[in-house]
């Protein structure tokens, strides 16, 4: 009987775990589709966008600013803001693939998202294989989802009336409560959501979610350095 390939199994075991997250992005994925076609787009734009930015939080800043003549550079430098968070988490996902080709490493950083990223770095042993597997999963729920959001935006005129603008950010509160790990975990995320809030009555646009995640790392490596 052949033996299974790990990362084959990983990748396997990735999308299982992945699945009720994937159910929660599939969800505010269609919101996103939804509020986009009020914006103009067309399904085929939203596809386009969701299948080469793949990245829920950067494309509900860009549609935020979304309105004719587009500002470019400030659609530019709002997406560079919300994506500095993806240095810190990729940085963290470098021992995963330590053995694989530079090149290959880099182009499979585009399947970490936050949630995969979560659930892989929740595992007693996180592997490749897992963050692939989950990445894959979200990646053609989110695709396929937003531009099925779009293709249905005129049947529903009003998505927060139905609550359906909370996914968002109910997908991940699941997944910072999946991710404690005991008290000590408590200290950095009170500091980080203090600085964020702190940091969107001072600063301008989006960068409270960078200064936020600062602030969260540096309180929890003083403590363990403590």
């Amino acid at each position: 009987m052949a033996r299974e390939h790990p990362l084959l199994t990983g990748f396997a075991q990735g999308m299982r775990d992945c699945l009720p997250v994937a159910i929660s992005v599939v969800a505010y994925a269609l919101v996103f589709g939804m509020l986009a076609r009020q914006k103009g787009l067309s399904p085929l734009d939203v596809l386009a966008m969701s299948g080469f930015a793949f990245s829920g939080a950067a494309q509900f800043v860009v549609l935020d600013l979304w309105a004719p003549p587009l500002p470019f550079w400030p659609i530019v430098l709002a997406t560079l803001i919300v994506s500095l968070r993806y240095l810190l988490i990729c940085a963290s996902c470098l021992p995963l693939f330590a053995h694989w080709p530079r090149g290959r490493a880099i182009a499979a950083m585009f399947l970490v998202t936050d949630e995969n990223w979560a659930v892989t770095m929740g595992q007693p042993k996180p592997l490749a294989g897992h963050m692939l597997g989950g990445g894959a999963l979200l990646y053609l729920g989110w695709t396929l989802a937003t531009t099925a959001g779009c293709a249905l935006g005129t049947l529903v005129d009003d998505p927060a009336r139905w609550g359906l603008d909370f996914a968002f950010t109910a997908t991940f509160l699941a997944l910072l409560i999946g991710m404690r790990r005991g008290r000590a975990d408590l200290l950095p995320w009170a500091v980080a959501a203090v600085v964020a809030v702190a940091a969107s009555h001072l600063l301008p646009g989006k960068w409270y979610i960078l200064v936020g995640g600062l602030a969260g790392s540096l309180a929890g490596v003083t403590r363990r350095g403590g």
